[in-house]
């Protein structure tokens, strides 16, 4: 049985949900989990030697979060441990083990080495079609705090250009 962290107990008492969690909560729906496993568990390994590996709906869910927002692996890791409605989205939680970025990298090289990546991206695109919707590549936009010089004007009393 897993316990509870602060973390967790503090998140379901929120009083609002976020853009993030609503927008994970349709693509949960939306997305023909089963039919994208069925594809990728031919290829998948069974863990019948050495260290058990993670749920395949976890990693799968873990790749597609990933394009969702345009992470690095890194940065998937990173969100994981920081992101609450991720870590809801993927079925993990901080009280039990959490994949680390090379976890995450060979996931998506196994998803490349078996052509699997535009299967997938097929099979989401043809259900969401079916719904009447399509998915697209799109850009978050981060925004980045910068110095910058106090002046605007270069040696000759102007503006650079």
């Amino acid at each position: 049985m897993l316990q509870v962290t602060f973390a967790e107990a503090e998140y379901n008492l929120k009083r609002r949900i976020t853009r993030r969690e609503k927008f994970l909560s349709q693509m949960n729906a939306l997305i023909p989990w089963e039919r994208l496993e069925a594809q990728i568990a031919p290829c998948y390994p069974r863990g019948k030697r050495g260290r058990q590996p993670y749920p395949l709906s976890v990693m799968l869910r873990i790749h597609c979060m990933q394009l969702f927002y345009n992470l690095s692996d890194p940065a998937m890791e990173d969100a994981l441990f920081e992101i609450e409605s991720m870590r809801n989205f993927a079925g993990l939680t901080l009280s039990g083990p959490i994949p680390d970025e090379t976890t995450i990298l060979n996931f998506r090289h196994l998803l490349e080495s078996n052509q699997l990546s535009t299967t997938l991206f097929g099979e989401i695109n043809k259900h969401l079609a079916e719904n009447g919707m399509a998915l697209r590549k799109g850009t978050i936009v981060d925004a980045t705090i910068i110095s910058a010089p106090t002046s605007t004007k270069n040696k000759k009393k102007k503006r650079d250009p």
